[in-house]
């Protein structure tokens, strides 16, 4: 059963960038994600009035905010960089592997930002892991000519914005309910989403059917199957297993694209593949070797105060992470 589920989160997690290419073919970025917010922020808002009141209680304006600004970055700002370089054309295995880095990032960055060791391990594993990025990127854009050069900027644009909001949950002294952190951060990307939308004339969404399965799939897989199914495996098997599934989303994108959208994978993009999986290994090895228990995260939850991560050398929570925040690799 645990292979199933695992099996299950990864193909939901990693189907995000694939519905952002199957938008891209009908509307504008901005217009798929305003629609894809907003029927959900309105199903949140009724859950949130009727079944979970109780988990609003105590949380003030404050940790609202707070909470408000991470989604923004984590979500509305890391989705919007994903879809926009998807739509200028750049692969869909080259932007998740981009982002699937953003653990190496955030660990090394633990030393500098928060005073942490950070091992030497550490340091080969970003090294690694931003020569798969690099060796990837190149094969992509040598493969596809007609993309601009900057366009392959775009999603690193966006895991830095998951690595700010890493560290500014990491800090937050409240703890927040999965459902509470989830509805603010939907409503929050409704609201920018929209208003981006207005804007610049496209919140009205095209006629193709096309644009409604697409919204269809982000809804459905992405958001209800990959956000589900990745508490249901932090219950079962740890924070850590978690993270480690999230490292094989990377390949499973770009195969996956490849079949379906034709986009490149030859010798070159295989090559950084492997390269990213093998500075996650590394990371990992390290940590194990460091005493860390089974449960030990490296991903978005290991930084900050409470957490323990690649960088330190306290336990977790045997429960998962101690606040509900949606994991930096929020579902595409």
């Amino acid at each position: 059963m645990n292979v199933l589920l695992s099996a299950a989160f990864v193909l939901c997690w990693s189907s995000g960038f694939i519905g952002a290419k199957l938008g891209a073919g009908s509307a504008s970025a901005v217009t798929v994600l305003m629609w894809r917010f907003l029927p959900l922020t309105v199903v949140l808002i009724a859950v949130a009035v009727t079944v979970t009141r109780a988990s609003w209680r105590g949380l003030s304006a404050r940790d609202v905010g707070r909470q408000a600004v991470i989604g923004a970055l984590s979500q509305s700002g890391y989705l919007l960089t994903v879809y926009y370089a998807i739509q200028l054309g750049v692969s869909t295995g080259t932007t998740a592997l981009i982002d699937g880095v953003q653990p190496l990032v955030a660990g090394a960055l633990a030393g500098p930002l928060l005073h942490q060791l950070v091992s030497r391990r550490q340091w080969l594993g970003l090294g690694l892991g931003a020569a798969g990025v690099a060796v990837v990127t190149l094969a992509d854009a040598s493969a596809g000519p007609g993309v601009a050069r900057w366009a392959y900027a775009v999603p690193f644009v966006g895991m830095l914005a998951l690595v700010a909001a890493t560290f500014l949950e990491g800090r937050s002294p409240a703890r927040v309910a999965p459902s509470v952190s989830l509805t603010v951060h939907c409503a929050t990307s409704t609201v920018v989403f929209t208003a981006l939308a207005v804007s610049t004339g496209a919140a009205r969404p095209p006629a193709e059917a096309s644009f409604w399965v697409a919204i269809g799939w982000l809804v459905a897989l992405s958001t209800f199957g990959g956000y589900g199914l990745y508490w249901l495996i932090l219950r079962r098997s740890g924070v850590t297993a978690v993270n480690t599934l999230m490292f094989l989303m990377a390949p499973v994108t770009a195969v996956w694209g490849a079949l379906m959208f034709d986009e490149p994978f030859g010798p070159r993009t295989a090559l950084g593949l492997a390269l990213g999986l093998a500075a996650v290994v590394i990371v990992r090895r390290g940590d194990r070797s460091s005493g860390g228990g089974r449960d030990r995260p490296c991903g978005p939850v290991s930084v900050g105060r409470g957490r323990s991560g690649p960088a330190t050398g306290r336990r977790p929570p045997p429960a998962g992470p101690r606040r509900g925040r949606p994991p930096a690799g929020w579902p595409s």
